[in-house]
């Protein structure tokens, strides 16, 4: 028996737990996917962003002033 990453059987239970059924080629594109996203997104999960200083009184209502 071949073993399998993680992110395998990770998705195939995931998908299980919400009642969806994937065949090989489902599974195949959802695992290319996760390995094109998933290695930017951890890089952005542990970027630093301490000494980035804050906005002041966002309004989340307008899209940001231009410079």
């Amino acid at each position: 028996m071949e073993g399998s990453n993680q992110s395998d059987d990770f998705i195939a239970a995931g998908l299980a737990s919400y009642g969806i059924e994937a065949d090989e080629i489902e599974l195949a594109v959802i695992g290319a996917a996760h390995q094109t996203f998933w290695p930017p997104i951890l890089e952005l999960l542990e970027l630093d962003t301490s000494q980035v200083p804050s906005e002041p009184d966002p309004d989340l209502s307008q899209a940001p002033p231009s410079r």
